[in-house]
Protein backbone atom coordinates (compact mmCIF):
# COMPACT_ATOMS: atom_id res chain seq x y z
CA UNK A 1 0.00 0.00 0.00
CA UNK A 2 1.26 3.64 -0.59
CA UNK A 3 2.20 5.96 2.44
CA UNK A 4 -0.25 8.84 3.10
CA UNK A 5 2.26 11.19 1.65
CA UNK A 6 1.99 13.66 -1.48
CA UNK A 7 3.14 16.60 -2.62
CA UNK A 8 1.69 19.94 -1.33
CA UNK A 9 2.45 22.01 -4.27
CA UNK A 10 -0.09 20.25 -6.69
CA UNK A 11 -3.10 19.25 -5.88
CA UNK A 12 -3.85 15.54 -5.99
CA UNK A 13 -6.76 14.27 -8.50
CA UNK A 14 -8.41 11.19 -9.02
CA UNK A 15 -11.17 9.87 -11.43
CA UNK A 16 -12.92 8.22 -8.78
CA UNK A 17 -12.46 8.84 -5.03
CA UNK A 18 -13.15 6.07 -2.56
CA UNK A 19 -13.14 6.46 1.00
CA UNK A 20 -12.86 3.09 2.68
CA UNK A 21 -11.53 -0.49 2.28
CA UNK A 22 -14.26 -3.20 3.10
CA UNK A 23 -15.64 -4.90 0.72
CA UNK A 24 -17.90 -2.17 -0.62
CA UNK A 25 -15.37 0.29 -0.76
CA UNK A 26 -13.43 -2.57 -2.88
CA UNK A 27 -16.07 -3.55 -5.43
CA UNK A 28 -16.48 0.13 -6.21
CA UNK A 29 -12.91 0.68 -7.01
CA UNK A 30 -12.71 -2.33 -8.45
CA UNK A 31 -15.73 -1.61 -11.12
CA UNK A 32 -14.69 1.95 -11.63
CA UNK A 33 -10.86 1.07 -12.39
CA UNK A 34 -12.17 -2.11 -15.07
CA UNK A 35 -13.78 1.43 -16.50
CA UNK A 36 -10.25 3.03 -17.10
CA UNK A 37 -10.70 5.31 -14.49
CA UNK A 38 -8.05 5.97 -12.38
CA UNK A 39 -8.96 5.55 -8.63
CA UNK A 40 -8.04 6.55 -5.24
CA UNK A 41 -8.69 4.69 -2.33
CA UNK A 42 -8.60 6.11 1.18
CA UNK A 43 -8.80 4.21 4.52
CA UNK A 44 -8.32 4.40 8.20
CA UNK A 45 -7.42 0.90 8.20
CA UNK A 46 -3.72 0.25 8.83
CA UNK A 47 -4.58 -3.92 8.20
CA UNK A 48 -7.61 -5.47 6.83
CA UNK A 49 -8.81 -6.33 10.28
CA UNK A 50 -9.34 -2.58 10.77
CA UNK A 51 -12.47 -2.95 8.50
CA UNK A 52 -15.81 -4.35 9.48
CA UNK A 53 -16.08 -6.93 6.24
CA UNK A 54 -12.82 -8.29 7.54
CA UNK A 55 -14.86 -9.27 10.82
CA UNK A 56 -17.52 -10.74 8.78
CA UNK A 57 -17.87 -14.63 9.93
CA UNK A 58 -21.21 -16.50 8.71
CA UNK A 59 -20.77 -15.53 4.84
CA UNK A 60 -22.89 -14.16 1.91
CA UNK A 61 -25.96 -15.44 0.81
CA UNK A 62 -26.85 -16.75 -2.77
CA UNK A 63 -30.00 -16.90 -4.65
CA UNK A 64 -28.85 -20.82 -5.58
CA UNK A 65 -30.95 -19.95 -8.43
CA UNK A 66 -34.00 -19.01 -6.52
CA UNK A 67 -33.78 -15.30 -6.17
CA UNK A 68 -37.78 -15.03 -5.55
CA UNK A 69 -36.97 -17.07 -2.50
CA UNK A 70 -34.03 -14.87 -0.98
CA UNK A 71 -36.13 -12.02 -1.56
CA UNK A 72 -38.99 -13.47 0.27
CA UNK A 73 -36.99 -14.30 3.39
CA UNK A 74 -35.19 -10.64 2.89
CA UNK A 75 -38.50 -8.94 2.77
CA UNK A 76 -40.23 -11.04 5.89
CA UNK A 77 -37.07 -10.53 7.87
CA UNK A 78 -36.99 -6.77 7.59
CA UNK A 79 -40.32 -6.68 9.26
CA UNK A 80 -42.06 -6.84 5.68
CA UNK A 81 -40.89 -2.60 4.96
CA UNK A 82 -38.00 -3.76 3.26
CA UNK A 83 -37.99 -1.67 -0.44
CA UNK A 84 -39.16 -4.42 -2.67
CA UNK A 85 -37.36 -2.74 -5.60
CA UNK A 86 -34.36 -2.76 -4.15
CA UNK A 87 -34.64 -6.56 -2.85
CA UNK A 88 -34.76 -7.12 -6.72
CA UNK A 89 -31.78 -5.43 -7.65
CA UNK A 90 -29.80 -6.91 -4.93
CA UNK A 91 -31.15 -10.72 -5.89
CA UNK A 92 -31.13 -10.21 -9.14
CA UNK A 93 -27.50 -9.43 -9.15
CA UNK A 94 -26.38 -11.30 -6.77
CA UNK A 95 -25.14 -14.75 -8.74
CA UNK A 96 -23.56 -12.69 -11.05
CA UNK A 97 -21.42 -10.37 -8.61
CA UNK A 98 -20.47 -13.59 -6.79
CA UNK A 99 -19.32 -15.58 -9.45
CA UNK A 100 -17.75 -12.62 -11.22
CA UNK A 101 -15.56 -10.72 -8.30
CA UNK A 102 -15.19 -13.60 -5.10
CA UNK A 103 -15.04 -16.75 -7.74
CA UNK A 104 -13.74 -15.75 -10.86
CA UNK A 105 -11.64 -12.83 -10.07
CA UNK A 106 -10.15 -13.18 -6.59
CA UNK A 107 -10.36 -17.15 -5.96
CA UNK A 108 -12.19 -17.17 -3.20
CA UNK A 109 -11.81 -21.36 -1.56
CA UNK A 110 -15.45 -21.51 -0.01
CA UNK A 111 -15.87 -24.48 2.11
CA UNK A 112 -17.07 -27.81 -0.12
CA UNK A 113 -18.66 -31.25 1.01
CA UNK A 114 -18.63 -33.96 -1.17
CA UNK A 115 -17.30 -31.79 -4.30
CA UNK A 116 -19.71 -29.47 -3.63
CA UNK A 117 -20.30 -25.68 -2.17
CA UNK A 118 -21.32 -26.52 1.56
CA UNK A 119 -23.88 -23.84 1.94
CA UNK A 120 -25.23 -23.47 5.53
CA UNK A 121 -28.58 -22.47 6.93
CA UNK A 122 -28.39 -19.01 9.30
CA UNK A 123 -31.39 -17.44 10.58
CA UNK A 124 -34.64 -16.58 9.24
CA UNK A 125 -33.45 -17.74 5.97
CA UNK A 126 -35.77 -20.57 4.28
CA UNK A 127 -33.03 -22.78 3.41
CA UNK A 128 -29.37 -23.43 3.15
CA UNK A 129 -28.01 -20.47 1.02
CA UNK A 130 -24.76 -19.48 2.76
CA UNK A 131 -21.17 -19.64 0.95
CA UNK A 132 -18.85 -19.47 3.99
CA UNK A 133 -15.58 -20.07 4.88
CA UNK A 134 -14.97 -21.71 8.24
CA UNK A 135 -16.92 -18.69 10.39
CA UNK A 136 -14.36 -16.48 9.33
CA UNK A 137 -15.31 -15.39 5.37
CA UNK A 138 -14.65 -11.70 5.69
CA UNK A 139 -11.06 -11.91 6.04
CA UNK A 140 -11.09 -14.89 3.08
CA UNK A 141 -12.87 -12.11 0.91
CA UNK A 142 -11.58 -9.03 1.99
CA UNK A 143 -7.94 -9.78 2.22
CA UNK A 144 -7.27 -11.25 -1.07
CA UNK A 145 -9.72 -8.42 -2.47
CA UNK A 146 -7.63 -5.83 -1.05
CA UNK A 147 -3.62 -7.98 -2.92
CA UNK A 148 -5.83 -7.72 -6.10
CA UNK A 149 -6.31 -4.43 -5.88
CA UNK A 150 -2.84 -3.37 -5.13
CA UNK A 151 -1.74 -4.80 -8.00
CA UNK A 152 -3.97 -2.79 -10.31
CA UNK A 153 -2.49 -0.14 -12.09
CA UNK A 154 -5.34 2.59 -11.88
CA UNK A 155 -5.75 2.02 -8.32
CA UNK A 156 -3.79 3.61 -5.78
CA UNK A 157 -3.81 2.55 -1.65
CA UNK A 158 -3.52 4.90 0.60
CA UNK A 159 -4.00 3.75 4.49
CA UNK A 160 -4.10 5.43 7.65
CA UNK A 161 -5.70 8.17 6.16
CA UNK A 162 -9.29 9.48 6.91
CA UNK A 163 -11.62 11.93 4.96
CA UNK A 164 -12.43 14.89 6.97
CA UNK A 165 -14.96 16.87 5.22
CA UNK A 166 -16.69 16.89 1.67
CA UNK A 167 -15.46 19.32 -1.08
CA UNK A 168 -19.44 20.83 -2.26
CA UNK A 169 -20.41 23.00 -4.32
CA UNK A 170 -23.62 23.95 -5.37
CA UNK A 171 -25.01 20.72 -4.78
CA UNK A 172 -22.40 18.80 -6.27
CA UNK A 173 -19.55 17.05 -4.50
CA UNK A 174 -15.91 17.29 -5.72
CA UNK A 175 -13.38 15.00 -3.50
CA UNK A 176 -12.28 15.29 -0.10
CA UNK A 177 -9.72 16.66 2.28
CA UNK A 178 -8.20 14.32 3.83
CA UNK A 179 -6.05 14.47 7.38
CA UNK A 180 -2.66 14.29 5.99
CA UNK A 181 -2.23 18.14 5.71
CA UNK A 182 -2.13 19.63 9.23
CA UNK A 183 -5.69 21.85 7.75
CA UNK A 184 -6.93 19.07 5.50
CA UNK A 185 -4.99 18.12 2.31
CA UNK A 186 -7.70 18.21 -0.88
CA UNK A 187 -8.43 15.73 -3.34
CA UNK A 188 -10.47 16.59 -6.42
CA UNK A 189 -12.25 13.83 -7.77
CA UNK A 190 -14.73 13.39 -10.70
CA UNK A 191 -16.97 11.63 -8.19
CA UNK A 192 -16.54 10.29 -4.71
CA UNK A 193 -17.86 6.91 -3.46
CA UNK A 194 -18.24 7.07 0.64
CA UNK A 195 -18.01 3.54 1.99
CA UNK A 196 -16.51 3.85 5.35
CA UNK A 197 -18.85 1.04 7.49
CA UNK A 198 -20.47 1.40 10.76
CA UNK A 199 -21.23 3.07 13.91
CA UNK A 200 -20.25 0.47 16.59
CA UNK A 201 -17.83 3.07 18.45
CA UNK A 202 -21.33 4.98 19.11
CA UNK A 203 -22.21 1.68 21.32
CA UNK A 204 -20.36 0.91 24.57
CA UNK A 205 -20.00 -2.49 23.15
CA UNK A 206 -19.96 -3.39 19.52
CA UNK A 207 -19.10 -6.24 17.17
CA UNK A 208 -17.20 -3.89 14.87
CA UNK A 209 -14.11 -2.70 14.92
CA UNK A 210 -12.52 0.31 16.95
CA UNK A 211 -12.88 2.99 14.41
CA UNK A 212 -16.62 3.05 13.32
CA UNK A 213 -17.47 6.05 13.96
CA UNK A 214 -19.89 6.77 11.18
CA UNK A 215 -17.71 9.27 9.50
CA UNK A 216 -19.32 8.98 6.00
CA UNK A 217 -22.75 9.32 7.37
CA UNK A 218 -21.72 12.41 8.91
CA UNK A 219 -20.52 14.00 6.65
CA UNK A 220 -22.63 13.03 4.02
CA UNK A 221 -25.51 14.77 6.43
CA UNK A 222 -22.93 18.13 6.73
CA UNK A 223 -22.90 18.68 3.00
CA UNK A 224 -26.53 18.32 3.01
CA UNK A 225 -27.55 14.74 1.50
CA UNK A 226 -30.30 13.08 2.48
CA UNK A 227 -30.49 9.96 5.10
CA UNK A 228 -33.09 7.80 6.06
CA UNK A 229 -34.10 4.63 8.42
CA UNK A 230 -31.29 5.84 11.09
CA UNK A 231 -33.36 4.52 14.01
CA UNK A 232 -32.84 0.57 12.87
CA UNK A 233 -29.76 -0.69 14.64
CA UNK A 234 -29.47 -4.03 14.92
CA UNK A 235 -28.09 -5.91 17.72
CA UNK A 236 -26.67 -9.52 17.21
CA UNK A 237 -28.30 -12.01 19.68
CA UNK A 238 -24.88 -14.14 20.38
CA UNK A 239 -21.89 -12.31 21.13
CA UNK A 240 -20.13 -13.69 24.05
CA UNK A 241 -20.99 -12.30 26.93
CA UNK A 242 -17.36 -11.02 28.01
CA UNK A 243 -15.30 -7.37 28.55
CA UNK A 244 -14.31 -7.52 24.76
CA UNK A 245 -16.96 -9.22 23.06
CA UNK A 246 -16.78 -11.84 19.79
CA UNK A 247 -19.28 -12.62 17.58
CA UNK A 248 -20.47 -16.29 17.13
CA UNK A 249 -22.03 -16.81 13.61
CA UNK A 250 -25.22 -17.42 13.27
CA UNK A 251 -24.39 -20.38 11.41
CA UNK A 252 -23.86 -22.13 14.88
CA UNK A 253 -27.82 -21.80 15.49
CA UNK A 254 -27.94 -22.56 11.48
CA UNK A 255 -25.79 -25.84 12.40
CA UNK A 256 -28.31 -26.95 15.70
CA UNK A 257 -26.64 -24.55 18.41
CA UNK A 258 -29.29 -23.93 21.40
CA UNK A 259 -29.65 -21.30 23.32
CA UNK A 260 -30.12 -21.91 27.36
CA UNK A 261 -30.88 -19.46 30.24
CA UNK A 262 -29.23 -20.10 33.37
CA UNK A 263 -31.21 -22.29 34.52
CA UNK A 264 -30.67 -24.70 31.93
CA UNK A 265 -34.10 -24.07 30.04
CA UNK A 266 -34.02 -23.71 26.20
CA UNK A 267 -36.36 -21.01 25.68
CA UNK A 268 -36.85 -19.77 22.56
CA UNK A 269 -39.55 -22.16 20.69
CA UNK A 270 -41.58 -19.83 23.34
CA UNK A 271 -40.79 -16.81 21.87
CA UNK A 272 -41.13 -17.70 18.25
CA UNK A 273 -42.08 -20.46 16.31
CA UNK A 274 -38.49 -20.42 14.68
CA UNK A 275 -37.03 -20.69 17.65
CA UNK A 276 -33.32 -20.11 17.35
CA UNK A 277 -34.00 -19.03 13.91
CA UNK A 278 -36.19 -16.50 14.21
CA UNK A 279 -35.04 -12.98 12.99
CA UNK A 280 -32.36 -11.34 14.47
CA UNK A 281 -34.40 -8.77 16.54
CA UNK A 282 -36.55 -11.67 17.91
CA UNK A 283 -34.09 -13.65 18.96
CA UNK A 284 -31.71 -10.67 20.84
CA UNK A 285 -34.32 -9.36 22.44
CA UNK A 286 -35.84 -12.96 24.08
CA UNK A 287 -31.79 -13.57 24.83
CA UNK A 288 -32.27 -10.11 26.97
CA UNK A 289 -35.19 -11.22 28.66
CA UNK A 290 -33.56 -14.60 29.79
CA UNK A 291 -30.57 -12.62 30.81
CA UNK A 292 -32.73 -10.23 32.95
CA UNK A 293 -35.28 -12.92 34.40
CA UNK A 294 -32.48 -15.96 35.34
CA UNK A 295 -29.25 -14.03 35.02
CA UNK A 296 -27.37 -15.43 32.07
CA UNK A 297 -27.56 -16.94 28.78
CA UNK A 298 -25.60 -19.79 27.33
CA UNK A 299 -25.12 -20.98 23.13
CA UNK A 300 -24.66 -25.47 23.29
CA UNK A 301 -23.20 -26.52 21.11
CA UNK A 302 -23.47 -30.03 22.30
CA UNK A 303 -25.99 -30.54 19.52
CA UNK A 304 -24.10 -29.81 16.31
CA UNK A 305 -23.86 -32.54 14.29
CA UNK A 306 -19.70 -32.46 14.06
CA UNK A 307 -17.46 -31.41 16.54
CA UNK A 308 -17.26 -27.46 17.57
CA UNK A 309 -13.76 -27.00 16.68
CA UNK A 310 -14.15 -29.23 13.77
CA UNK A 311 -16.71 -27.49 12.34
CA UNK A 312 -16.02 -23.68 13.73
CA UNK A 313 -11.86 -24.19 14.27
CA UNK A 314 -11.79 -19.97 14.11
CA UNK A 315 -14.35 -19.53 17.10
CA UNK A 316 -13.33 -22.65 19.15
CA UNK A 317 -9.93 -20.80 18.72
CA UNK A 318 -11.15 -17.52 20.18
CA UNK A 319 -13.01 -19.47 23.25
CA UNK A 320 -9.74 -20.94 24.29
CA UNK A 321 -7.92 -18.08 24.32
CA UNK A 322 -11.01 -16.26 26.06
CA UNK A 323 -10.54 -18.71 28.69
CA UNK A 324 -14.06 -20.02 27.27
CA UNK A 325 -14.40 -23.96 27.56
CA UNK A 326 -17.05 -24.42 24.50
CA UNK A 327 -18.39 -27.89 26.17
CA UNK A 328 -20.00 -26.12 29.37
CA UNK A 329 -22.08 -23.45 27.18
CA UNK A 330 -20.39 -20.43 25.38
CA UNK A 331 -21.80 -17.27 27.15
CA UNK A 332 -23.77 -15.09 25.24
CA UNK A 333 -25.43 -11.68 24.95
CA UNK A 334 -27.03 -9.05 22.45
CA UNK A 335 -24.75 -6.58 21.34
CA UNK A 336 -24.47 -3.71 18.40
CA UNK A 337 -23.78 -5.33 14.76
CA UNK A 338 -25.18 -3.04 12.02
CA UNK A 339 -27.06 -0.21 10.98
CA UNK A 340 -29.89 -0.55 8.48
CA UNK A 341 -29.87 2.92 7.77
CA UNK A 342 -27.87 5.27 6.56
CA UNK A 343 -27.00 7.90 3.38
CA UNK A 344 -30.24 7.09 1.06
CA UNK A 345 -28.96 5.99 -2.07
CA UNK A 346 -30.78 4.98 -5.30
CA UNK A 347 -29.88 1.36 -7.27
CA UNK A 348 -26.89 2.77 -8.08
CA UNK A 349 -25.64 4.12 -4.98
CA UNK A 350 -26.31 7.95 -5.60
CA UNK A 351 -26.85 9.68 -3.08
CA UNK A 352 -29.33 13.26 -2.96
CA UNK A 353 -25.70 15.34 -3.76
CA UNK A 354 -24.50 15.49 -7.57
CA UNK A 355 -21.44 12.75 -8.29
CA UNK A 356 -21.53 11.85 -4.50
CA UNK A 357 -22.33 7.86 -3.42
CA UNK A 358 -23.04 5.90 -1.06
CA UNK A 359 -22.31 1.66 -0.36
CA UNK A 360 -21.76 -0.66 2.51
CA UNK A 361 -23.39 0.04 5.57
CA UNK A 362 -23.05 3.45 5.38
CA UNK A 363 -25.54 3.69 2.84
CA UNK A 364 -29.51 3.24 3.21
CA UNK A 365 -30.41 1.07 -0.10
CA UNK A 366 -33.49 0.31 1.61
CA UNK A 367 -33.01 -3.76 1.42
CA UNK A 368 -33.05 -4.10 4.66
CA UNK A 369 -36.05 -2.20 6.09
CA UNK A 370 -36.34 -2.84 9.89
CA UNK A 371 -34.23 -5.75 10.35
CA UNK A 372 -31.25 -6.81 8.67
CA UNK A 373 -31.50 -10.60 7.32
CA UNK A 374 -28.39 -12.59 8.58
CA UNK A 375 -25.22 -12.60 5.53
CA UNK A 376 -26.69 -9.60 3.34
CA UNK A 377 -24.14 -7.15 4.36
CA UNK A 378 -21.27 -8.40 2.31
CA UNK A 379 -23.79 -8.89 -0.73
CA UNK A 380 -25.24 -5.91 -0.84
CA UNK A 381 -22.14 -3.92 -0.07
CA UNK A 382 -20.79 -6.19 -2.97
CA UNK A 383 -23.91 -6.00 -5.45
CA UNK A 384 -23.63 -1.92 -4.48
CA UNK A 385 -20.55 -1.41 -4.72
CA UNK A 386 -19.89 -2.75 -8.64
CA UNK A 387 -22.71 -1.31 -10.09
CA UNK A 388 -21.09 2.88 -8.14
CA UNK A 389 -18.05 2.30 -9.12
CA UNK A 390 -19.67 1.45 -12.68
CA UNK A 391 -21.96 4.49 -12.61
CA UNK A 392 -19.29 6.65 -11.20
CA UNK A 393 -16.82 6.63 -14.07
CA UNK A 394 -16.65 9.08 -16.71
CA UNK A 395 -16.78 11.98 -14.58
CA UNK A 396 -13.61 14.58 -14.97
CA UNK A 397 -12.22 16.05 -11.24
CA UNK A 398 -12.56 20.17 -10.88
CA UNK A 399 -10.77 22.05 -8.73
CA UNK A 400 -12.97 24.26 -7.04
CA UNK A 401 -12.44 27.32 -4.07
CA UNK A 402 -12.85 25.70 -0.71
CA UNK A 403 -12.39 26.81 3.05
CA UNK A 404 -9.27 25.50 4.60
CA UNK A 405 -9.92 23.72 7.96
CA UNK A 406 -8.65 25.62 10.98
CA UNK A 407 -5.81 24.06 12.88
CA UNK A 408 -4.52 27.29 15.25
CA UNK A 409 -5.32 25.96 18.78
CA UNK A 410 -2.72 23.93 20.76
CA UNK A 411 -3.70 20.30 21.17
CA UNK A 412 -6.02 18.84 23.41
CA UNK A 413 -5.21 16.18 25.83
CA UNK A 414 -5.36 12.53 24.15
CA UNK A 415 -8.00 11.89 27.00
CA UNK A 416 -10.50 14.99 25.95
CA UNK A 417 -12.22 12.62 23.35
CA UNK A 418 -12.25 9.58 25.20
CA UNK A 419 -14.26 11.47 28.01
CA UNK A 420 -16.54 12.63 25.45
CA UNK A 421 -16.88 9.49 23.66
CA UNK A 422 -17.47 7.80 27.09
CA UNK A 423 -20.42 10.24 27.60
CA UNK A 424 -21.61 10.05 24.17
CA UNK A 425 -21.73 5.80 24.36
CA UNK A 426 -23.42 5.54 27.88
CA UNK A 427 -26.37 7.57 26.71
CA UNK A 428 -26.67 6.08 23.48
CA UNK A 429 -26.15 2.64 25.09
CA UNK A 430 -28.50 3.69 27.49
CA UNK A 431 -31.52 5.11 25.84
CA UNK A 432 -30.98 4.27 22.12
CA UNK A 433 -30.34 0.69 22.46
CA UNK A 434 -32.11 -2.62 22.35
CA UNK A 435 -35.36 -1.34 24.01
CA UNK A 436 -36.35 2.67 23.83
CA UNK A 437 -38.89 4.32 25.63
CA UNK A 438 -40.29 7.86 24.56
CA UNK A 439 -38.50 9.68 27.61
CA UNK A 440 -35.24 8.30 26.85
CA UNK A 441 -35.17 9.36 23.53
CA UNK A 442 -36.02 12.74 24.24
CA UNK A 443 -33.49 12.54 26.87
CA UNK A 444 -30.82 11.31 24.69
CA UNK A 445 -31.62 13.73 22.37
CA UNK A 446 -30.66 16.76 24.71
CA UNK A 447 -27.71 15.25 26.12
CA UNK A 448 -26.27 14.84 22.56
CA UNK A 449 -27.33 18.41 21.05
CA UNK A 450 -25.07 19.91 24.36
CA UNK A 451 -22.22 17.09 23.68
CA UNK A 452 -21.66 18.67 19.31
CA UNK A 453 -22.52 21.74 20.67
CA UNK A 454 -18.99 21.32 23.03
CA UNK A 455 -17.22 19.62 20.61
CA UNK A 456 -18.12 21.69 17.73
CA UNK A 457 -16.51 24.43 19.81
CA UNK A 458 -13.24 22.54 19.94
CA UNK A 459 -12.92 21.05 16.19
CA UNK A 460 -13.26 24.88 14.46
CA UNK A 461 -9.88 25.51 15.63
CA UNK A 462 -8.66 21.91 15.17
CA UNK A 463 -8.24 18.99 12.60
CA UNK A 464 -7.07 16.12 14.64
CA UNK A 465 -8.75 12.66 13.72
CA UNK A 466 -9.76 11.86 17.10
CA UNK A 467 -11.88 15.17 17.67
CA UNK A 468 -13.72 14.63 13.73
CA UNK A 469 -14.31 10.55 14.86
CA UNK A 470 -16.04 12.12 17.74
CA UNK A 471 -18.23 14.81 15.92
CA UNK A 472 -18.63 12.25 13.55
CA UNK A 473 -20.36 9.78 15.92
CA UNK A 474 -22.14 12.59 17.57
CA UNK A 475 -23.63 13.69 14.25
CA UNK A 476 -24.79 9.75 13.83
CA UNK A 477 -25.64 9.19 17.24
CA UNK A 478 -28.05 12.53 17.55
CA UNK A 479 -29.50 11.43 13.86
CA UNK A 480 -30.96 7.68 15.17
CA UNK A 481 -32.13 10.12 18.25
CA UNK A 482 -34.02 12.43 15.76
CA UNK A 483 -35.25 8.98 13.63
CA UNK A 484 -36.41 6.86 16.75
CA UNK A 485 -37.95 10.09 18.02
CA UNK A 486 -40.28 10.49 14.77
CA UNK A 487 -40.98 6.93 14.70
CA UNK A 488 -43.79 5.95 17.59
CA UNK A 489 -44.57 2.49 15.98
CA UNK A 490 -42.19 -0.37 17.11
CA UNK A 491 -41.07 -2.33 14.49
CA UNK A 492 -38.16 -4.64 13.56
CA UNK A 493 -35.20 -2.76 15.24
CA UNK A 494 -36.30 -0.30 16.69
CA UNK A 495 -38.56 -1.15 19.79
CA UNK A 496 -40.48 1.30 21.94
CA UNK A 497 -41.67 -0.47 25.34
CA UNK A 498 -43.94 1.97 25.05
CA UNK A 499 -45.05 2.56 21.45
CA UNK A 500 -47.14 1.37 19.08
CA UNK A 501 -46.59 -2.34 17.61
CA UNK A 502 -46.43 -2.76 14.00
CA UNK A 503 -48.84 -5.64 12.34
CA UNK A 504 -46.87 -6.88 9.90
CA UNK A 505 -43.44 -7.16 11.20
CA UNK A 506 -40.84 -9.29 13.32
CA UNK A 507 -41.87 -7.64 16.53
CA UNK A 508 -41.46 -7.95 20.26
CA UNK A 509 -45.39 -8.70 20.16
CA UNK A 510 -43.72 -12.29 18.74
CA UNK A 511 -42.49 -12.57 22.17
CA UNK A 512 -43.00 -13.43 25.41
CA UNK A 513 -41.96 -11.02 28.60
CA UNK A 514 -42.49 -7.56 26.89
Amino acid sequence: MTPNTHPTDTPRTADVLVVGSGIAGCAAALAAARNDEDVLLVTKASEPEDASSDWAQGGIATTRGDPKSLKADIIEASADVADPDAVDVLVENAAAAVNDVLIETLGVEFDTRDGEYDFAQEAAHSEDRILHVDAATGQHVLRPFLSHLDAVDNVEIVESTTALELLRHEGRVHGALLDTEPDGEPVFAGATILATGGIGDCFEQSTNPTGSTGDGIAMAFLAGAAVDDMEYVQFHPTAADIEEPFLLSEAVRGEGGILRNAAGERFMPEYHPDAELAPRDVVARAVQDEIDATGGVTLDIAPLGDPFDEAFPNLAEKCVDHGIDPGDGIPVAPCEHFLCGGVDVDDHGRTSLDRLYAVGECAHTGVHGANRLASTSLLEGLVWGLRAGQDAAGFTPEEIEYQRLQNSDPALPDRFAGEKFHRLTRVVSEELGLRRTSGGIDSARGILRRLKGEVDAYTRTRTSRGLYELRNATVVAILIANAAADNNESIGCHYLVDGATAENGSTAAATNGD
